[in-house]
């Protein structure tokens, strides 16, 4: 415990990255993923707060300037591998939208299908209803990331990730595998 907790001051302080073991190309490969889904990177807190408002980020729960470089790690990490995307997708909230522009993977676009309905913020069956078809309209040899919620992750692969976590997905045939680039 007291390791682990040394090592996230270094990697904080230090900037360090520590990737799995098995490269993220070989990981896609391995279930023959067509999307990677990505949570957030680091916005401390739960939730949103009470007067939330999806288009005015200060009533929002926002990236912190440790989840901002969270994201540009994650970044680095997947250009390093030359992993490119045919579409980048993200969750109208800010720290999603923040976390696309901090990766610097390319040209991205919101989508209401990634939302949170965590808090009732979005309505769950609206949200994964459109998230199902653009899933079912993702054509062999595409690679989609999707940036969003641990909710929305979680009701489509059934895995759990951490700010910044990703889960690699197949969604033809529905396979998922946790992936883990280090970058707290």
């Amino acid at each position: 415990m007291l390791i682990n907790r040394f090592l996230f001051v270094i990697t904080i302080l230090w900037g360090v990255s520590i990737s799995a073991s098995e490269k993220l190309g070989e990981a896609i490969k391995d279930i023959d993923a067509n999307v990677i889904f990505m949570r957030h990177a680091l916005a401390p807190g739960y939730g949103d707060p009470d007067n939330f408002n999806i288009n005015d980020c200060s009533t929002q729960r926002n990236l912190s300037s440790v989840g901002i470089h969270q994201s540009k790690v994650i970044g680095q990490a997947i250009l390093s591998e030359g992993i490119k995307f045919d579409e980048i997708l993200s969750s109208e909230w800010c720290r999603c939208k923040d976390t696309a522009i901090n990766l610097e993977l390319g040209n991205w676009t919101e989508f209401s299908g990634l939302n949170s309905f965590f808090e009732g913020h979005a309505n769950r069956i609206k949200t994964l209803k459109l998230l199902n078809e653009k899933l079912d309209s993702i054509k062999d040899k595409k690679l989609v990331l999707m940036i969003t919620h641990q909710v929305v992750i979680s009701s489509v692969t059934g895995k759990f990730v951490d700010s910044g976590g990703i889960v690699l997905y197949n969604s033809r045939t529905g396979k998922s595998k946790h992936y883990l680039i280090k970058s707290l």
